[in-house]
């Protein structure tokens, strides 16, 4: 089974760190995995996105261009992207940002406060872990062990203190769906 997500936002919400633990944690699972970045130039408040597929067989292309689920973290990126996500396909909003609806009728849709749960785990940059963790309640495509396994690999051991704020953010984000 193929899976492929699209994460989007501004850049600064964490949104490609976002889609590399998820890439790493399937790498842990065993699974084939590819992480591919696109954001702009400017380093925060541009556009950020990136796209991830993890697979039980081999991954041909990084290139996600119908994902199965969008987690959009801004209205730009919902706006852009919206319309590119798989019939039945699984869309995650951050409610805190995006001040409008769905307009798909066909997709299964969760509105997440991502900004409000954060700061709930204890920084607002947390927001990412929230919808990641709204994304695995709705796909159990990997663990939550395999996800904070990752954390240090991602981050690298000075940001092993964070470890857990950023499970009760994960915590939060699938209680919230």
């Amino acid at each position: 089974m193929e899976n492929r997500i699209l994460f989007a936002g501004f850049g600064g919400q964490g949104v490609l760190s976002m889609g590399m633990l998820l890439a790493y944690a399937g790498m842990l699972e065993g699974k084939n995995v590819s992480w591919l970045p696109s954001y702009g130039p400017e380093m925060r408040g541009g556009t950020a996105n990136c796209s991830v597929i993890i697979s039980d067989t081999t991954v041909g292309s990084p290139l996600v261009m119908e994902p199965m689920a969008l987690i959009a973290m801004n209205g730009p990126s919902l706006d852009k992207f919206e319309q590119t996500v798989v019939d039945g396909g699984l869309l995650i909003i951050n409610s805190n940002i995006v001040d409008r609806k769905a307009q798909r009728e066909d997709l299964r849709v969760h509105y997440v406060p991502a900004n409000e749960l954060a700061l709930k785990a204890g920084n607002i940059k947390a927001a990412n872990m929230v919808m990641l963790g709204a994304y695995l309640k709705n796909t159990r495509l990997v663990s939550i062990e395999s996800v904070m396994g990752s954390f240090i690999n991602v981050f690298g051991k000075d940001k092993e203190r964070f470890i857990p704020m950023n499970r009760e953010a994960l915590k939060l984000g699938m209680e919230s769906v």
